[in-house]
């Protein structure tokens, strides 16, 4: 069974629902206002853990997909060509 990482209205609507938001938990610890949106959208370790604590969860049960051993993403070498030297 896979799970599915939480929605961004979800994630959204469990941080207003502790009477925060995202723009306050960036504030409060020393971002910008927006900066823990960049969470939402790509991996982020910092700020997943700065979303995850102020909800009581960890970063693995929000975004299950970017935690979980087995789905790491094979990375292509940055150098397809050898250099001649």
């Amino acid at each position: 069974m896979s799970l599915k990482d939480w929605h961004i209205e979800d994630i959204l609507a469990a941080v207003r629902k502790k009477k925060k938001s995202l723009a306050a938990l960036s504030r409060e610890n020393g971002l910008a206002a927006g900066t823990l949106n960049n969470a939402l959208r790509r991996p982020w370790p910092r700020g997943e853990k700065i979303i995850a604590q102020a909800l009581g969860l960890t970063p693995g049960e929000i975004w299950p997909s970017r935690y979980s051993g087995g789905n790491k993403k094979q990375r292509k070498p940055l150098l397809t060509k050898k250099i001649k030297s």
